[in-house]
């Protein structure tokens, strides 16, 4: 059994989702596909969170009633008129759901409301694709994720429940693929012992295809995006990029870590810890070799692997009697980020100072300035961007950083990370 993972962009309109029938045919099967939101409707709904948790329902439901015929237009496109009745049926339980979920938005509790209204994108995405699969006689089984993947109530990035997970995996989906049927489910999804949804952190589809890999015993895992294959940095961001043919696990997992956008930093240990091999390849053009990712590479020399995070706030927390940063106070420091659930994406310590970089996720960042501030002084630089860079040399640093301003500085012999202006 393989998982292939089709993100948002690879279903963004009509011709692009009947350009992937010739992909799921030549899969092995029966195989489970994991499907995003269309492109641009996690953003979408974003927005609807943004009026429905500021008191605003009207301008929520205006936004929804333009996704609505959105979907509802690409569905007509799309399908037969029997399946797109159906489909708008289907289609119409959902949006309903999402109308209760902006009623019962709060403030207060943003980011339960945000995952309660953002999780909807897949679902409808999923319908849709189903159906289509469907009137093509493509035999398969529509699963709602959120009755496998149980997670705890850490809304916005979710903790999967993995024992619990595994057995509804098995159950839900084991199944059916024992009898011969693929499975076509969404990412990026879960859901709590209490059934409220939850979301698995941005990218997180790619997570949701590792796991119900690993969970139910997977060949493989295949992500399907516009790109060639893993890019040494982002294209858009870097001229001259180069392809990666083969990486290891080790290696993904740090680009993750430090940011890389073109794996979630969490979709590689259970794919690792099962020896499950990832490949990334290009929906534009399956022939396309792509890149593979295993434990193992015969190949050990990389291009200089380059991660640029934007929109970073670099704090530097000083105490305020000059008392030294020894063990006590790092121990509280960390422990008020962890509460807060703030990824640190630097950190440097000296006698009396501490300094992170973490994302300017602004009603984060105040709450978290309001609880360093009662003990300590606490001070911020803005609009800072952090730049990592593995297996740098000299020249590629120098090059990248000439004419910026360098707050600070990290290298160890395989990594450089630089905060600058």
């Amino acid at each position: 059994m393989q998982v292939y993972k089709f993100g948002g962009a690879s279903i963004a309109t009509p011709e692009r989702m009947e350009a992937l029938l010739p992909i799921i045919h030549e899969a092995k099967q029966p195989v489970i596909l994991v499907v995003s939101a269309f492109g641009k409707t996690t953003n979408a709904l974003e927005l609807v969170v943004e009026n429905a948790c500021k008191g605003d329902r009207q301008a929520a439901l205006k936004l929804v009633r333009e996704m609505e015929l959105q979907h509802t237009d690409y569905a007509k496109q799309l399908l037969d008129e029997q399946h797109y009745k159906d489909a708008v049926a289907a289609l119409n339980i959902y949006f309903t759901e999402l109308q209760w979920a902006i009623d019962g938005a709060d403030a207060a509790r943003y980011d339960y409301s945000y995952d309660q209204i953002v999780c909807m994108g897949e679902i409808l995405s999923t319908r849709i694709f189903s159906f289509y699969l469907e009137q093509k006689g493509f035999v398969h089984k529509w699963v709602d994720v959120r009755d496998v993947i149980r997670t705890d109530d850490t809304y916005r990035d979710a903790r999967v429940d993995w024992e619990h997970s595994k057995k509804q995996a098995e159950e839900v989906i084991g199944k059916q693929l024992k009898e011969g049927k693929s499975i076509v489910t969404q990412g990026f999804i879960g859901a709590t012992a209490d059934n409220n949804s939850v979301t698995l952190g941005r990218e997180g589809s790619d997570y949701t295809a590792a796991l119900l890999a690993a969970m139910l015993g997977g060949e493989s895992v295949t992500i399907w995006k516009d790109v060639p294959g893993l890019l040494n940095a982002d294209p858009k961001e870097f001229k001259g990029t180069v392809k990666i043919e083969a990486i290891t696990y080790h290696e993904v997992i740090e680009m993750a870590y430090y940011g890389a956008q073109v794996i979630h930093p969490k979709t590689i240990k259970p794919l690792q810890n099962h020896n499950i091999p990832l490949y990334v390849k290009c929906f534009l053009d399956k022939n396309l070799k792509g890149t593979m990712i295993q434990n193992e590479v015969n190949s050990i020399f990389y291009p200089p692997l380059i991660v640029l995070k934007k929109d970073q706030v670099l704090l530097q927390v000083t105490t305020r009697d000059f008392s030294f940063i020894t063990e006590d106070n790092l121990s509280n420091l960390y422990s008020i980020f962890h509460k807060l659930n703030i990824k640190v994406n630097l950190i440097q310590n000296a006698a009396i100072s501490f300094v992170a970089c973490v994302d300017r996720k602004e009603d984060k960042v105040e709450e978290l300035m309001g609880i360093l501030g009662k003990d300590y002084k606490v001070f911020r630089n803005e609009d800072v961007q952090l730049l990592t860079i593995r297996h740098y040399t000299p020249e590629i640093l120098f090059d990248l950083t000439k004419s910026r301003y360098i707050l600070l500085e990290q290298k160890t012999r395989h990594t450089v990370q630089v905060i600058m202006k």
